[in-house]
């Protein structure tokens, strides 16, 4: 039976009075708090709101680094011209295709040259070579002799019947055969056929023995400089087509590891595979041929074969440790295949990560043209001089010249900073993505989200970066200059050693930025 409440005492319902409920309710409450409080709750991940600029002294650093192009750039575009090296120019120091301004001393300069846009030289086929310039006289013409000259009346007649002017500008072509001086004016006999060649809109003379000689004359009479100039000149249209081959191809790669990721990493392995064995196989197959021909006696001939047989030692033992590092890790092509996977999810995610590459290129297109038409301009800074028989010759102005070297680093810094800049907006962007939990409700615009943080915060990182690539380039830009020059000069010792010092400074820092480029995608 329930105990009988004492006198005065009314007990609530379950046999407690109000004042015990109120006090084991109160401990309820105590032990749920103090157990709230105990559990630790779930990290709410959120992006770091107070932000701070990174490496302000190197971004300070490579803007003193601009100001100097900024200062090569104007003072080349003023002292230069770069038309000279465009399209040529005689030795009167007139620019053939267009106007000219007299030069003081020099009576045939500043003749209008509209209508003569090639350059000829007087005498093509034994070109001396005086200081640093071709000693033929150079004239500045409407078209080349496609065919022979014989004599003078030959000479004339090209004049009368094309309009073009072979003899010197102060004699008409009337006096070709009359003037007792024609043989000083005019070009040495017989004038061997020429066309015009896009190196400089130069007449380059078509026999083989001129051919041979002018040639040589002609490169040994540039500099490094205009060398380098002319390659890029007269090879413009290639190089702009392998730009635009390399970029249809990579977009062509993006898309195909979108669609079929599982098969193109097999292929590519099986053609890593096959490659290897394709080169070794070839290399001893070269010394096979070697040790069976009877005919080696040149001791050349032997050193040849004992390259092709270190060759395909170093091959093969190549070849081993690859294949055995493909079998070891064969089971991490699944890894490989999901990380593709996850790319094109992110890709998915933010299709304008396809276009990033596009303004990139775009980008160094730009900067590219810029920094070559700043070069032309540097190869031609120079002033006028005038020398016996008022011939004018430009005197190149040793302090731009050897800017030049100022104005390659910067294009290897400023491409450099240009493409960490692409790779640090995509992986800001991708990482964005990955790390967000709601993957169904994407952050908006994660690309210019990326992009502001990096241009406000994180560009003297990105210039440090670059800067570290650059210090690795230019000396190997450095040994492969001096391997060209002394190839001829030096033993063959001497360069072993270069190309050791050359591989040394180069392959390792390249494992390493193809590491940190994987580790960020």
């Amino acid at each position: 039976m329930p105990t009988a409440a004492p006198p005065g005492k009314n007990l609530a319902p379950g046999g407690l009075t109000p004042t015990l409920q109120r006090r084991c309710f109160k401990s309820s409450v105590e032990k749920l708090q103090v157990s709230e409080e105990s559990t630790p709750r779930q990290r709410e991940w959120r992006p770091q709101i107070y932000r701070k600029c990174t490496d302000t002294a190197w971004l300070f650093l490579f803007f003193l680094f601009w100001t100097g192009l900024m200062f090569i750039m104007g003072y080349s575009v003023v002292a230069g011209a770069a038309g000279r090296l465009l399209f040529g120019y005689d030795s009167f120091g007139n620019v053939c295709g267009k106007k000219n301004s007299p030069v003081e001393g020099a009576p045939l300069s500043g003749q209008d040259m509209t209508l003569k846009t090639y350059m000829f030289f007087m005498n093509s086929c034994n070109p001396e070579i005086k200081g640093k310039r071709l000693g033929s006289t150079a004239l500045c013409v409407s078209s080349c002799p496609e065919e022979q000259l014989s004599t003078l009346e030959e000479v004339q007649l090209f004049a009368d019947t094309n309009g073009s002017f072979l003899c010197v500008y102060s004699l008409n072509s009337f006096n070709y055969t009359q003037s007792p001086n024609a043989d000083s004016l005019c070009p040495r006999l017989p004038v061997p056929p020429s066309k015009s060649f896009p190196l400089f809109n130069r007449c380059i003379p078509q026999t083989p023995e001129c051919y041979s000689m002018f040639a040589s004359a002609l490169i040994n009479d540039v500099d490094m400089l205009h060398q380098i100039l002319s390659g890029i000149m007269s090879e413009r249209d290639t190089i702009l087509g392998l730009c635009i081959l390399a970029l249809a191809l990579s977009l062509a790669m993006m898309f195909i590891f979108r669609f079929i990721t599982t098969l193109l990493v097999h292929i590519i392995i099986s053609l890593v595979i096959l490659g290897l064995l394709f080169v070794c196989g070839v290399l001893w197959w070269l010394y096979y041929d070697y040790t069976t021909d009877l005919s080696i006696e040149l001791d050349t001939e032997r050193e040849n074969m004992k390259c092709v047989l270190g060759f395909a030692i170093v091959s093969t033992i190549i070849t081993a440790i690859l294949l055995v590092l493909i079998f070891v890790f064969r089971k991490r092509i699944k890894l490989t295949v999901a990380l593709f996977q996850v790319t094109n999810k992110a890709i998915n995610s933010s299709p304008f990560l396809l276009f990033q590459p596009v303004w990139t290129f775009a980008i160094l297109i730009f900067f590219w043209v810029l920094w070559v038409a700043v070069l032309l301009s540097l190869g031609t800074a120079g002033s006028a001089q005038v020398i016996e028989g008022g011939q004018v010759e430009f005197t190149p102005l040793l302090g731009i010249r050897y800017m030049w070297w100022y104005h390659l680093i910067g294009l290897i810094w400023t491409s450099e900073f240009i493409l960490a800049c692409q790779q640090m907006t995509i992986v800001g962007a991708v990482v964005t993505w990955y790390f967000n939990r709601n993957k169904n409700d994407p952050s908006d615009h994660p690309i210019l989200s990326s992009l502001s943080i990096l241009l406000c915060y994180h560009q003297g990182t990105v210039v440090k970066g670059s800067f570290l690539i650059t210090l690795v380039r230019i000396p190997r830009v450095i040994l492969i200059y001096i391997h060209d020059t002394l190839k001829d000069k030096v033993c063959k010792f001497v360069l072993e050693t270069k190309q050791f010092c050359s591989d040394a400074v180069c392959l390792p820092p390249l494992c390493c930025f193809s590491l940190c480029s994987y580790g960020w995608t």
